[in-house]
């Protein structure tokens, strides 16, 4: 494995845990030149969907995509890195198991504002406000209006 930090592809796994799942198996390393630990995950290839975007081009399934945006919209929240993880996962586990060759990206869309919104109601308005892309206050603070209503019931 590469070392992230000094390049060097000389390292030692130190620790190896399974998921709960068990479909992915978390490693930690050690570089043997720099002596810098860092974590990588072995999980099985399967076959996920192409991911069909707005403008009808089509892209292959990009996990990082959605936890970057997850990450940025989590941003200084009291949220963990495993938290959002484990709904990459499952929001890739979801989209495997529909057996499309192809998902619309609007659909990923939801789904990771489903989870927001039950996981954080500030990472859900940050990621809604870019997702649906809100052109002024007033839809911004109509969202927030629902979540009140929401919260209510």
């Amino acid at each position: 494995m590469k070392c992230p930090y000094c390049g060097s592809l000389r390292d030692r796994v130190i620790d190896s845990r399974q998921s709960k799942e068990g479909d992915v198996i978390r490693r930690r390393r050690l570089c043997l030149d720099c002596n810098k630990r860092f974590t990588s995950y072995e999980r099985i290839e399967e076959s996920v969907p192409v991911v069909i975007k707005k403008d009808g081009r089509r892209e292959p399934f990009d996990r990082m995509k959605i936890l970057n945006g997850l990450k940025k919209a989590c941003e200084k929240r009291p949220i963990s890195v495993e938290t959002l993880q484990n709904i990459v996962d499952t929001i890739e586990k979801k989209a495997m198991d529909t057996g499309e060759s192809e998902i619309m990206s609007a659909w990923i869309g939801e789904e990771v504002m489903n989870h927001l919104r039950e996981l954080d109601k500030v990472a859900y308005v940050r990621f809604a406000s870019v997702y649906r892309e809100f052109r002024d206050v007033k839809e911004f603070l109509e969202e927030i209006g629902r979540l009140f209503s929401e919260r209510k019931k």
